[in-house]
Parts: C-alpha cells; structure tokens; sequence
C-alpha cells in the first residue's frame, strides 16, 4: 500500500478512520464546545486510542478542511490507503473466478468518486481501478463522500489504465464498457465470471484506447428518452445488476 500525509474532514470519515485504521490517525481536531453526541463519541473513541485530541476553534476546522463541510471534526491521518497494482492478480486469485472489478476512467468530480465508491463497497467489489493522472484522486471530499468506503476497499491508481486493462484480460477478467451509444444491453450479458465494469468520465465518457481494450460496450438502456446518467448513478446501476445475477 501507499500513503501520503492528508487531512480528513466530517463526522463520517473521521469516524471511520479511528475505527478501521487509527494507527494512521495522527491527531483529531474537534470543535471547541460542540455537544454533538458524534463528535463526543469520536472524542471518547480517539482518547481511548490514545491519539490526541484537540478542541479549536472554528475558523481553525475551517482552515484545515479547505472549504470541505467539516461538521466540526477534522483528524490529520497518515495514510490515503491506496494499493499496488502488483496486488491485482493475488485480490483475483482470491475471488476465485468471481472478481467484480470497478474502473473509473477520468472521474473528476470528488463527490462522484466518493459516491461510486460508496455504490462499490455495497456491490462488495473485489477492487477498483483508476488512473493516477487527469483524474480526481483519494482526498477528503472523496472520502467523506464515500461514507468510509474509502477506508475499507482495495483502491489501485494505476500508472497506464489502458495496460493495465491489457493485463486483466491476460488474467481472465472479461472487460464490459459502458457507452450510451452500444448497441447491446446491460441486462443482456452475462456478469458472473471475473468481470470489469468500466465508466467514462463525467464530460466525456471513456476515452479511446480505454474503448480499444474493452471486450465489449454495453448500454443502460434509458427509455425516459435521456442520452447518459451521472457517472455515480450509472456505475450504481452496473454494479447491481452484477449482484443480482450472482444472486448475493
């Protein structure tokens, strides 16, 4: 795994940090006088961790959390979990010929991150894949967004998608890209096996060579007459149609 010093900010992902990986929380900044029942809960939480706790002021919840709604907890955490794409093959191995992989090709906006992450660690997907560059990486909006997801999915931000794309096939991962203008359904293919499902960017959609190294384009077919849904919602309805085929 990599790490790289960050602050995280609200309720939610501060919580989720003291419980799945507090050995990375470094400090926890809480608001000074707030009785929110949560944030005493994560004082409590963090003291018994023995990890500092300090109660600011406002304006100093505001100046770590960079314009993010904080909802006056902020924690400084050591770590934006992110794994090796040398991991990969071990993570499809494990999953014994039923890998469910998420990939995410340029999503820029953090809350559609953090909102398909939710989606994924709710489908129980094995990992999700992303580029490093010209796209939104792990940050506190994503992870207060993904409601903690961010904390317990196997994340890879891969160097080259489209090789790395190359190389999943080589390990018997059937890729399926979603694109409003294929022509066969989502419905209509057969997501059992090792399965990548694969979504564009907000504007644009996947790029080429991303569209080159696909096995096959699908399509949520949308008779309301709309030509695309937001990149959140649509890998919500991707990933569930995988769950409901494997029947889990």
């Amino acid at each position: 795994m990599n790490n790289s010093s960050q602050w995280i900010v609200g309720i939610n992902a501060v919580a989720s940090a003291l419980e799945h990986d507090a050995d990375n929380v470094r400090e926890v900044l809480l608001e000074a006088g707030g009785k929110n029942p949560r944030i005493v809960e994560i004082e409590q939480q963090a003291r018994r961790k023995d990890i500092d706790v300090r109660r600011v002021a406002q304006q100093a919840l505001d100046g770590v959390a960079g314009g993010v709604r904080h909802q006056g907890a902020a924690a400084r955490y050591a770590a934006a979990k992110t794994w090796d794409e040398h991991a990969l093959p071990a993570l499809l191995d494990a999953a014994d010929g039923r890998a469910l992989l998420l990939v995410l090709d340029g999503v820029q906006d953090p809350h559609n991150l953090g909102a398909c992450l939710r989606s994924a660690a709710a489908a129980g997907v094995t990992a999700v894949v992303f580029p490093k560059d010209k796209a939104v990486q792990v940050n506190a909006t994503v992870r207060k967004t993904s409601a903690g997801a961010a904390d317990t999915l196997p994340i890879f931000p891969v160097t080259n998608l489209s090789r790395t794309l190359r190389e999943l096939q080589k390990l018997g991962v059937w890729i399926y890209g979603l694109a409003g203008e294929a022509s066969v359904s989502l419905y209509a293919i057969d997501l059992t096996g090792n399965v990548a499902l694969v979504l564009g960017s907000e504007g644009e959609g996947l790029r080429r060579l991303t569209r080159e190294n696909c096995d096959q384009l699908v399509k949520i077919p949308m008779p309301g007459g709309f030509e695309s849904l937001n990149v959140s919602v649509a890998t919500g309805v991707a990933l569930f149609e995988a769950v409901r085929q494997r029947g889990m």
